[in-house]
């Protein structure tokens, strides 16, 4: 018999075929069962037989079939995540979130939101594609809605509050965040602060009310003005304008969020209105646009990172330990100061 024979795989694996269990099992002289137990990370082997294991699966280059895997446990380690594709905080989150995911042994799958697609669209795609529990960042269906989703799949919403549910939820106290910019404009030595406000949902109540008990708390409640806005740069442009088509400029001006903030920015710079010299100007989320220098936007931290692991944390003890009980994570907003604020002129 020649070299090449001599070297040809002895358990029927042809030149271009992948490595099967079976190979690896023959190759060490063990039971595929026994195989598959290191191969799986499960206790039990022995550390010499861990090692012939991985050795023998290394050289023979053995992959696992995921997929097949998978399907012969029933289960599709998937979790699902709605993310509204036009923020870039959730750009962010959605980063992390994989992240987290991998490091557990899950994936994702992402189901955007646009200003076509709505929630439950989102949602039914991502229970479409056999997702065992959702992430959903910033929902606005109401709680209720959410309830009936959680008894189908694990539920975690992500940066909303959501009181009395039975699903679990992480987020920042946003009410608290808006107040430490108020506190910093404040401390500053502003008194005419204007807020640009986010809608109608929740998070956006939550941190309407931050500004108002903050200007309460400061005294100035007779300098409380809200303006119409929404999560966008548009709704930022459209409230400077209002304001400077007012008969007096605030000195700052407080918005919703960083891309509600940027809009903000955009306007007072087209009119030749200096910031942060005539009006400082302030955002919350600390998303990427805000990091850059051409922006350099006084902000609040959200700790992205932070929210998406126990997001995860969350989904995966649901699945995986049992939990039943739902929790409540609430971090600690972070005031990011930058060049946007400064004290008034």
């Amino acid at each position: 018999m020649d070299e090449a024979a001599s070297a040809a795989p002895r358990t029927g694996q042809g030149a271009n075929s992948r490595p099967r269990l079976e190979d690896v099992a023959a190759r060490v002289g063990l039971s595929t069962a026994s195989v598959s137990l290191v191969l799986r990370g499960v206790p039990g082997p022995s550390e010499r037989t861990r090692q012939r294991v991985l050795q023998a699966a290394a050289e023979l280059g053995y992959k696992a079939d995921r997929n097949a895997s998978l399907l012969a446990s029933r289960r599709s380690r998937l979790l699902g995540v709605m993310v509204d594709i036009h923020s870039p905080f959730h750009a962010e989150l959605v980063e992390h979130l994989h992240t987290a995911a991998e490091e557990v042994g899950y994936d994702l799958v992402l189901s955007p939101l646009t200003r076509t697609r709505d929630e439950q669209t989102a949602v039914e795609t991502l229970l479409a594609f056999r997702s065992e529990a959702l992430i959903l960042l910033g929902p606005v269906a109401p709680a209720d809605t959410l309830t009936a989703l959680h008894h189908k799949v694990p539920v975690v919403a992500v940066g909303r509050r959501i009181t009395g549910a039975e699903l679990d939820v992480v987020r920042t106290a946003d009410e608290d965040g808006v107040g430490q910019i108020v506190d910093h404009l404040a401390g500053l030595g502003h008194r005419s602060i204007a807020y640009v406000d986010g809608g109608k949902g929740v998070i956006a109540t939550d941190r309407r009310r931050g500004y108002r008990t903050a200007m309460r708390r400061h005294a100035l409640d007779e300098h409380i003005r809200i303006l119409h806005g929404d999560n966008t740069e548009a709704a930022g442009e459209r409230a400077a304008r209002h304001l400077l088509d007012g008969a007096e400029l605030p000195t700052a001006v407080v918005a919703f969020n960083d891309q509600c903030a940027i809009g903000v920015l955009t306007a007072l710079t087209r009119a030749d209105v200096t910031v942060p010299g005539e009006v400082s100007v302030a955002g919350y989320d600390d998303d990427a646009l805000s990091r850059l220098s051409c922006f350099n936007l006084t902000t609040v931290s959200q700790s992205a990172e932070e929210q998406a692991r126990r997001a995860v944390a969350a989904g995966v003890e649901r699945l995986d330990a049992g939990r039943t009980e739902p929790q409540e994570v609430v971090l600690p907003p972070r005031l990011v100061v930058r060049g946007s604020t400064a004290a008034p002129s």
